[in-house]
């Protein structure tokens, strides 16, 4: 996309962490490493159940004294009442700040010297009242600002980011593969690695230990990640989320979100090793998915 545009996400909510403990209380919960968040670097995270299985996933970002949680909107007061419940005797407040600030996506081949930043995943500084940042999952995506609501729009046309409109974003994410919450992930019971966290800068290795570390660790270390969130071209019908996804007589995964001729697939890479060779479809309820492997994805292929 040669001109740079941009997207208010209203799916999206913002929650607030501050007090004096909010380093220490989140590097216990979360994936990634808080120390490293600040005013000029932004982080992908996830929180899972202590059995190392997905529960949210969001970003991390310094704005002023406060870190602010971009995650998904309908799942904002839940997220708040898990952090809650670990929050004991912790010095931390959790506030909603979704009417106060919006979150948008920055699509373009030039978001990043538009906004004077480094071209480098997590990069981030003020901005229009708020902050901007690069995506910390994967630059090519563009990035990401969390901007006061009122005027966000005008605020940023003014800016030189075009308006576009939801679906603009919806098939950037789809077309690299970039999973999208709980639409792709299935609560307590999606892994990480599984979705490619790994390659999207989403776990830290060397942090201290966190909520379901130990299956997170063991899946990477031992090597057991035998499916993946693989984009898909769709011939056909879009399917529904769900809806199992077969190579031959071969159940070789099911279908998660989509939009038109694009989507997301979580496939057993044995099946979709196969497929690649083969130059073979897999069918989903009267479509025909054609597996993408995403340049970024570490995982290997025969192809």
């Amino acid at each position: 996309m040669s001109t740079n545009t941009h997207v208010i996400l209203e799916n999206r909510g913002l929650l607030s962490v501050s007090g004096d403990d909010t380093i220490s209380f989140l590097q216990g919960l979360v994936s990634n490493d808080v120390t490293k968040v600040s005013a000029e670097r932004a982080l992908y995270s996830a929180m899972l159940s202590p059995q190392g299985k997905f529960l949210y996933d969001f970003f991390l970002l310094q704005m002023e004294n406060e870190l602010l949680i971009d995650c998904e909107a309908e799942r904002l007061d839940e997220l708040k009442r898990k952090l809650t419940m670990y929050k004991l005797r912790s010095k931390v407040d959790l506030t909603d700040r979704s009417q106060d600030f919006v979150v948008a996506a920055l699509i373009g081949d030039t978001v990043a010297s538009s906004l004077d930043l480094e071209n480098r995943e997590g990069t981030a500084r003020s901005f229009l009242g708020g902050i901007a940042f690069i995506d910390p999952r994967l630059g090519q995506i563009g990035g990401r600002c969390i901007l006061p609501r009122e005027n966000a729009g005008a605020s940023l046309s003014e800016a030189g980011f075009i308006a576009g409109a939801p679906d603009d974003y919806e098939t950037a994410r789809l077309q690299l593969g970039l999973p999208d919450g709980s639409r792709d992930m299935i609560i307590d019971k999606a892994i990480l690695l599984e979705n490619g966290f790994h390659e999207l800068n989403g776990v830290d290795w060397n942090k201290g230990c966190y909520m379901g570390q130990e299956l997170t660790a063991r899946t990477h270390y031992r090597g057991l990640v035998k499916k993946r969130l693989i984009p898909v071209r769709i011939e056909g019908p879009l399917p529904a989320p769900g809806t199992p996804v077969m190579l031959g007589d071969q159940e070789a995964g099911e279908m998660r979100s989509g939009l038109g001729e694009q989507g997301l697939a979580l496939i057993r890479l044995e099946q979709f090793e196969a497929a690649l060779r083969d130059g073979e479809g897999l069918k989903a309820d009267g479509a025909v998915l054609y597996p993408i492997k995403p340049n970024w994805a570490e995982f290997k292929t025969v192809a």
